[in-house]
């Protein structure tokens, strides 16, 4: 896959001054950002966090889920080190679409868990792709990472593509709203916690 680099800018946020770089890739014309904190060039591992689209958890504060407490974790320890980067991939519902994860929501209300719903709307448990993270780390100058991540598959997928990471558990966000979704990313998904 290729990237197309957009545009750069300043990004000031409640953890302090980021810059944000928009790319397009070449499969989905989808974008996604990489928001870069402090120096990362001099840095031997750069803490980083590789953050899929959840608007309803990233934007509306849904406690369905760990996604919007686990980018703000990621964005307060790379501010209290220093330096670090987010890439944010554009691929809401780990890449069904919105309108389908709203429909996996209602097969969840019903009582299925989050891969039964995915799979009875005819997807695989989890759709996403991270080869599109490989030229924006090479446009950023990073090739070895501190991964901010509970899933060691997105691990292993970036290893596939000649990224040296090395796992951090990043857990945050869990509530009475999403145990029972927490604990089928453990127990299905292959998430671990610490």
């Amino acid at each position: 896959m290729t990237v197309k680099f957009i545009s750069s800018s300043k990004l000031p946020t409640q953890f302090g001054d980021f810059e944000i770089h928009a790319f397009e890739d070449s499969d989905g014309k989808k974008e996604h950002i990489a928001l870069v904190y402090g120096n990362i060039a001099e840095q031997e591992r750069v803490l980083c966090r590789i953050h899929s689209e959840c608007l309803t958890g990233d934007a509306l504060f849904s406690l369905r889920c760990d996604c919007g407490s686990q980018l703000r974790e990621a964005m307060q320890r790379i501010a209290t080190r220093g330096n670090g980067v987010i890439i944010y991939l554009r691929q809401e519902g780990r890449d069904i679409g919105l309108g389908n994860k709203i429909r996996a929501y209602h097969l969840q209300d019903e009582g299925a868990d989050t891969v039964q719903a995915n799979q009875a709307l005819g997807f695989d448990a989890d759709e996403r792709r991270y080869d599109m993270c490989k030229p924006i780390f090479s446009f950023l100058g990073v090739s070895d990472i501190e991964l901010m991540t509970n899933n060691p598959l997105k691990v292993e997928a970036l290893q596939k593509l000649g990224i040296s990471a090395l796992r951090i558990p990043i857990i945050t966000g869990e509530n009475s709203h999403n145990q029972a979704y927490l604990a089928t990313k453990r127990s299905k998904l292959g998430h671990i916690p610490s």
